[in-house]
């Protein structure tokens, strides 16, 4: 744990340099799509809205799972750069694998700084939700949990896939056809029973779906009707995470132990 903690820290340290030009991509970004999307075009979708939305609001509808789908943005924007960084540019991780902090050491570190700047985001991102009355339950506040794990889910796997690469060319692949389009088509910002049935079942294989879906229980408080659901999505969001997490260390020590 000690390896683990000293990794955190030199993230952290490294975290204060570009705290303030981090907020807007991390908060004020989110907040501002919330109001023009939820409040915004939701004053226009509510005029027409269905019961296919399942909420009062398209506002009600639409922030849970923008608070899952904006976590995992950021957990892959964390998971890319930063990860191959460490390897090429600072090489601060060969540093670190010449201490005795192991190259284990290094991958769980720099994902439980990743999982702390998620709950920091779902934190803030939650507060807003709730100040904009798009929440309606107590139990929104285990959305935030639910929200860092599905960034996590993604985390691990995006991280390892880094952590093999010797230039950050395929990012840019990376999120314009692989989290773009997820971020799109996980139920966040319309019902996926809009889409083709192929598209769905596409769609439900993402961990972000299974987050987007028990963000949205959990802040409308619906999650209690049907609790197999709910553990349903929790223990594939668990699941994949831990999978991706022990991709990573294998990969991280593959890459530090060449």
């Amino acid at each position: 744990m000690a390896g683990i903690r000293q990794v955190v820290e030199h993230r952290a340290l490294q975290y204060r340099r570009t705290v303030r030009a981090s907020l807007f991509g991390s908060f004020v970004s989110p907040v501002m799509f919330l109001a023009a999307m939820g409040i915004g075009l939701g004053g226009y979708v509510d005029r027409t809205a269905t019961a296919s939305l399942g909420a009062g609001t398209y506002l009600q509808f639409l922030a849970p799972g923008l608070l899952a789908a904006t976590v995992m943005q950021s957990a892959a924007f964390e998971s890319t750069y930063p990860i191959i960084g460490g390897f090429l540019w600072n090489r601060i991780f060969v540093a670190m694998a010449a201490s005795p902090i192991t190259p284990r050491d290094v991958a769980l570190g720099s994902l439980a700084w990743i999982a702390l700047r998620m709950t920091a985001i779902a934190i803030i991102f939650t507060a807003v939700l709730v100040l904009f009355g798009a929440a309606s339950s107590p139990l929104v506040v285990l959305a935030i949990p639910v929200a860092v794990l599905t960034g996590m889910a993604f985390a691990g796997f995006i991280g390892a896939y880094a952590a093999r690469l010797s230039t950050p060319d395929n990012f840019s692949a990376l999120f314009r056809f692989g989290i773009m389009p997820l971020f799109l088509l996980s139920g966040t910002f319309f019902p996926l029973t809009g889409l083709p049935p192929a598209v769905q079942a596409l769609a439900w294989l993402s961990p972000l779906w299974h987050g987007v879906s028990l963000a949205w229980a959990l802040a409308l408080g619906t999650a209690l009707d049907d609790p197999l659901l709910a553990v349903a999505h929790l223990a594939v969001l668990l699941a994949v995470a831990l999978a991706g997490g022990w991709l990573m260390v294998r990969m991280v020590r593959r890459r530090l132990e060449a």
